[in-house]
């Protein structure tokens, strides 16, 4: 499928989660994420609150982030302390011991957790390349049956790997539209963005956003992008 540069970038989180980002860091990435027309920016709790002029991009930050191995208890405290702080959007990182360990009741207490933590849009990340295809699906109904309103492939931190077209056709599949699919994780250039949203993404989490949108065709219509 073909979709425009201004669409694309309007469905990406322009992500800075590095461990020794700056402030400084963070308000380049917003002036860059309304330059580039972007969704959302995401950052670490700690660089909460923004207040560099937003305009209309969201900010969305993540909670038991990178590991996921936080108590459920811990994850609704930061989820909470960041929505007070502004945060639009929460991406929580799921425990995927437990769902390897046959109890995905346990992923979804946490999500449920989460989700009464925040008013805000929730997003689930799974961790797909260190899961079967099985529990893809399993964590995919987990995060329905929790109450989030996306699925999301990756932090960009496992070893395993991030985002792929096959996690993301998996993903769009089983929750049918009912919640959102978010593909993060490696995606660097045009190409791939544009064959995650072919795959079902309806939301990209990207760290070289510019980079990615620069490799947009030129419209033969406008005589550019």
């Amino acid at each position: 499928m073909d979709i425009t540069r201004e669409a694309l970038a309007r469905m990406i989180d322009h992500t800075l989660l590095k461990t020794d980002a700056t402030a400084a860091q963070v308000s380049e990435l917003v002036a860059e994420a309304r330059d580039l027309g972007a969704y959302s920016v995401c950052v670490s709790p700690s660089m909460l609150p923004i207040t560099e002029d937003l305009g209309a991009v969201k900010v969305a930050t993540v909670c038991g982030f990178p590991s996921g191995n936080h108590t459920p208890a811990t994850k609704a405290a930061e989820a909470a302390e960041s929505t007070k702080l502004g945060a639009d959007e929460v991406d929580m990182v799921i425990n995927i011991s437990l769902l390897k360990a046959g109890r995905p009741e346990l992923v979804v207490e946490e999500i449920q957790a989460v989700r009464a933590a925040t008013g805000g849009v929730l997003k689930v990340i799974i961790e797909s390349a260190a899961l079967t295809d099985d529990e893809i699906v399993e964590a995919c109904r987990a995060a329905e049956t929790g109450g989030a309103d996306y699925v999301k492939t990756s932090t960009g931190f496992h070893p395993a790997g991030g985002a792929t077209v096959h996690a993301v056709e998996l993903m769009s599949a089983t929750v049918e539209g009912r919640l959102g699919v978010k593909a993060s994780g490696g995606i660097r250039d045009w190409e791939t963005a544009q064959a995650m949203v072919a795959a079902g993404a309806t939301r990209l989490g990207l760290s070289g956003s510019r980079a990615v949108l620069d490799g947009a065709p030129a419209s033969e219509d406008d005589g550019g992008y």
